[in-house]
């Protein structure tokens, strides 16, 4: 063999065992990468899908390219599969809600628990701090045990209480109400406890439910869900009680994780920490201490509505604001559903989110 043929082929020898440095090019990559998102693009949890698949575009140059899928179009109508579907390669990611994801991870019920959050002198800085510290390790060390990896949290905001009926300040005012649910127990158990008649159904129903009289109420974050979906054209008051919080995940199947680049990870979790931040001011503008508001005006992204009750007033709905005392009336009459809860949700979880709670206080 010539000198230059031997060079030739020790470059050629050279090329093949650099191919693997290679991954993570566009060419490695899919064009396009689905996510999964339950509510519409207006809502504030499809705002923060469509600012993370930004991000993630203008700083990965293109290379990933995010596609989000609102309104729970890949998932045939059923919310609760898509844990599944993103394990198992169906769907690539999923900005999802424990609520949705709760009936495959027991541990994520934990922010479900009724009145726990509003009972803390700051319940954003108690969620926080639940996301933060040990039980929100315990929870996605849960959710990765089973198959979906985690990069990021979210928030959709803490959900509360709009009818058609009366104004509901006191647990004996919910008395008989249809309150329109999703179908995970833990919902159905709440507000029978209550005195609520709990009814399982999906939203397109639940909008003509309300209509026809069929239900009475609902119950939504304020910011993410009623406000974009009108909640006063079918109901007349609003209970502002802050039971639970809805908290967002955001999963990647863990095939498609792997699959990316170090740098390109990387990058994908710097784009999950500024949606993470941005979803969760948009979802508390109005009702924290104006650091929400703040911070979106600094980023060019304030909403219209930042005074939510007050824009729900001028639109003819009647809020209720509970005070501690009214509160405490709630949580001392869901006490038995937290207490059937915790052992099914994991003592050690429930007093790890105790202790981090406690630690903000």
């Amino acid at each position: 063999m010539n000198r230059f043929a031997s060079l030739a082929l020790a470059v050629l020898i050279l090329a093949f065992f650099a191919l693997p440095a290679l991954a993570g090019t566009k060419g490695d990559y899919k064009p396009e990468y689905k996510l999964s998102v339950v509510p519409g693009p207006t809502s504030g949890w499809g705002l923060s899908a469509t600012y993370f698949a930004d991000l993630v575009a203008q700083r990965t140059e293109g290379r990933i390219v995010i596609k989000p899928y609102f309104g729970s179009q890949l998932l045939a109508g059923k919310q609760t599969s898509e844990f599944l579907m993103v394990r198992n390669g169906a769907i690539d990611f999923a900005l999802a809600s424990t609520i949705n994801w709760s009936p495959q991870v027991k541990e994520l019920n934990l922010t479900a628990l009724p009145f726990m959050l509003a009972a803390e002198p700051d319940r954003y800085k108690a969620l926080d701090a639940i996301e933060t510290g040990a039980s929100g390790k315990m929870m996605i060390e849960a959710i990765e045990g089973k198959g979906v990896k985690i990069i990021g949290w979210g928030e959709n905001g803490f959900r509360e209480l709009t009818n058609s009926k009366r104004p509901v300040s006191a647990p004996e005012d919910m008395k008989d109400l249809k309150i329109r649910v999703v179908g995970s127990p833990i919902f159905i158990d709440t507000f029978r406890a209550l005195g609520a008649n709990p009814v399982n159904m999906n939203w397109a129903e639940a909008t003509t439910g309300f209509q026809q009289g069929v239900v009475d109420g609902q119950e939504n974050p304020v910011n993410g869900i009623c406000i974009p979906v009108k909640i006063w054209t079918y109901h007349t008051y609003l209970t502002d009680w802050n039971y639970i919080v809805d908290p967002l995940l955001l999963g990647v199947n863990p095939k498609v994780w792997s699959s990316f680049s170090p740098e390109d990870q990387q990058i994908l979790l710097e784009c999950a920490q500024l949606a993470e931040r941005y979803g969760k001011a948009i979802a508390r503008v109005g009702m924290d201490n104006g650091e929400s508001l703040a911070y979106l005006q600094e980023i060019g992204m304030a909403p219209e509505v930042a005074d939510p009750f007050a824009f729900l007033a001028e639109k003819g709905m009647t809020v209720i604001r509970l005070t501690p005392e009214q509160s405490k009336a709630f949580h001392d009459a869901t006490a038995p559903v937290r207490a059937n809860w915790i052992p099914q949700i994991g003592e050690g979880l429930v007093q790890a989110a105790e202790a981090d709670m406690a630690s903000v206080r």
